[in-house]
């Protein structure tokens, strides 16, 4: 059911509209509000809280599909859900889910949208380094007082908060780190212009710009020093949503290259016909597929409780370069007219680049995949 809601959702909804999003770097706002109505601005919040309670295996199935339609509304659902929600709804007080959850999973009144929220680790300085966070807050009575700068935050200026890393004691390192919930309307805090990227242009991407930012203790997410453990679990979640938002662009771009080869004539047939052409589709249609069973894996296993972090960064690496592939592939089949604006196999191309980058690069879910394989291998020793 969620499955044949969200694909006609994206066939209707975001589809026929994404390219102009795209083009104007707009924000998708009619279709967030009804992607709320649906329910789906808090897939695995608790209905107590105004979530659908679904589960993480609906969850990859809904970035799939909502990806396929628009990867913009896929990474701004995707980020909203997984890295602003989830750690509030694991690590927060009840207090907190009140204040920082239920505005976030309901429309608003006045808008017809939820709050968006957003998830500031990533820095200038750190890239991949996530323990090396500069941004700093200090205790001060009863708030926190923070420096400091994020940089590459996915709906910033769309937002009302954000879930943020700083370093509460530099001696300590990564153990030093901690989380917090920031307010965007609180003193000191501004935002950044906005990146002009290459793709994902519906959403946007923009600095946290921290300057003497007070917040009262009842903001610290989690307990002083668990920052990281706090982050580092909200990853694992998160590439499920990306190896799902990779896929579904890989299904796009199967769909714009097969239709067109069954369409465009050369040599006296249809260029479906060719077998060049048909190893292409075979190979996309063998890494999407491939992909999706890693990350409806690793959905499951979370589902179960078990441990799920190498299969996360089994499902996003293949994910992201299953889109990367794919998206390629559809140009090569496409020729001339996948490099124009006229299809959106050019699109998707520039989507899908994104992918192997944010929520850790390929490289960093390589070293994450060998580091688990290597841990259990001198376990068994």
């Amino acid at each position: 059911m969620i499955h044949e809601m969200c694909r006609k959702f994206a066939d209707e909804e975001l589809a026929p509209h994404a390219g102009e999003w795209d083009k104007k770097h707009e924000f998708p706002s009619a279709a967030i509000a009804h992607l709320t109505e649906l329910g789906l601005m808090g897939i695995n919040v608790s209905d107590e809280y105004g979530g659908s309670d679904l589960d993480a295996l609906a969850y990859a199935i809904v970035m799939e599909e909502i990806s396929r339609g628009c990867a913009s509304t896929g990474v701004i659902v995707s980020a909203h859900n997984s890295l602003y929600l989830f750690p509030i709804d694991k690590f927060g007080t009840e207090e907190q889910k009140q204040k920082w959850i239920t505005p976030y999973t309901t429309a608003q009144t006045s808008t017809g949208l939820p709050l968006i929220g957003c998830f500031g680790l990533s820095e200038p300085g750190n890239g991949s380094d996530a323990g090396a966070a500069s941004t700093t807050a200090k205790r001060d009575g009863d708030s926190y007082i923070i420096n400091g700068t994020k940089a590459w935050i996915t709906n910033a200026h769309e937002s009302s908060a954000a879930v943020i890393f700083a370093t509460t004691d530099k001696s300590l390192k990564h153990k030093g780190i901690s989380a917090f919930i920031v307010p965007f309307d609180a003193e000191g805090f501004s935002l950044g212009a906005k990146e002009d990227k290459l793709g994902i242009r519906a959403s946007s991407t923009a600095n946290l710009i921290f300057e003497e930012v007070r917040i009262p203790k009842e903001n610290l997410l989690g307990e002083e020093g668990q920052g990281f453990k706090i982050a580092m679990t909200t990853l694992d979640g998160g590439r499920i949503g990306v190896a799902g938002q990779g896929i579904g662009i890989a299904s796009a771009s199967i769909d714009c290259a097969v239709k067109y080869a069954l369409e465009r004539n050369a040599f006296g047939k249809p260029i479906a016909e060719l077998q060049t052409i048909q190893n292409k589709i075979s190979a996309m249609v063998m890494a999407r597929d491939s992909a999706r069973l890693l990350n409806w894996r690793a959905a499951t296993l979370k589902d179960e409780g078990k441990g799920f972090t190498r299969e996360a960064a089994m499902a996003k690496l293949a994910g992201s370069e299953a889109a990367t592939m794919c998206a390629h592939q559809a140009i090569q089949v496409l020729g001339g007219m996948g490099y124009v604006s006229d299809m959106p196999a050019e699109r998707y191309y520039r989507d899908a680049r994104i992918t192997e980058i944010y929520e850790g690069t390929s490289e960093i879910q390589h070293l994450v995949i060998a580091g688990n394989v290597l841990k259990e291998y001198k376990a068994a020793v």
